[in-house]
């Protein structure tokens, strides 16, 4: 029955831990970038350049943006946890995951548009050129791209985040605190 359920419940709220073995760490950051969506049209449409430049295939870049970023949101979680003791279920570092994700989205979509803006307006041949192609950059990568950018952000943030929380922890056993002399992160 509905009424019967509590939020521990609700899959994903098993108490976690960091598994021993380094090479998980390892194996989530390479699980996490190759974002299904991503191999599959790399697949079907194979790109046109692999070699490193101005002209690389997006796709590429967004797994070779994961590659750096995973680590990265790795090492926030640890911080986190050593201070806080959370996210301290796999529910938990899937939502950091995606919250890092979706922000990360934003911010290099932010800096994208910037840099294009800067780009036209050097490329004017006057100032009433240069405020044209700085209005309509702004339009489409600043305002009609940000949305599209955190949502696929957040989606491979989701993939990021499960492959990380099952790759990466395991699920702990619960310590109860007999005498009441534990910190509040410790039970996890």
């Amino acid at each position: 029955m509905i009424r019967d359920l509590k939020p521990d419940d609700l899959p994903g709220q098993t108490v976690v831990a960091w598994r021993k073995e380094s090479w998980t760490l390892a194996a989530a950051c390479v699980a996490g970038a190759l974002w299904p969506p991503l191999l599959i049209t790399l697949l079907i449409w194979p790109p046109q350049n692999w070699t490193p430049g101005i002209e690389l295939d997006w796709r590429i870049m967004v797994m070779i943006v994961g590659l750096i970023a995973l680590p990265f949101g790795i090492w926030r979680l640890k911080v986190e946890r050593a201070r806080t003791g959370r996210p301290g279920t796999r529910l938990g570092v899937v939502w950091r995951v995606m919250l890092y994700g979706g922000i990360l989205a934003a911010v290099l979509q932010t800096i994208m548009a910037v840099l294009m803006v800067a780009a036209g307006a050097f490329e004017a041949g006057d100032v009433a050129q240069a405020f044209g192609a700085s209005e309509t950059t702004v339009l489409i990568f600043g305002v009609g791209a940000l949305p599209v950018a955190i949502l696929v952000g957040v989606s491979y943030a989701l993939w990021a985040g499960l492959c990380l929380a099952f790759i990466a922890f395991r699920e702990a056993p619960v310590v109860r605190d007999r005498l009441g002399l534990m910190r509040s992160g410790d039970a996890s």
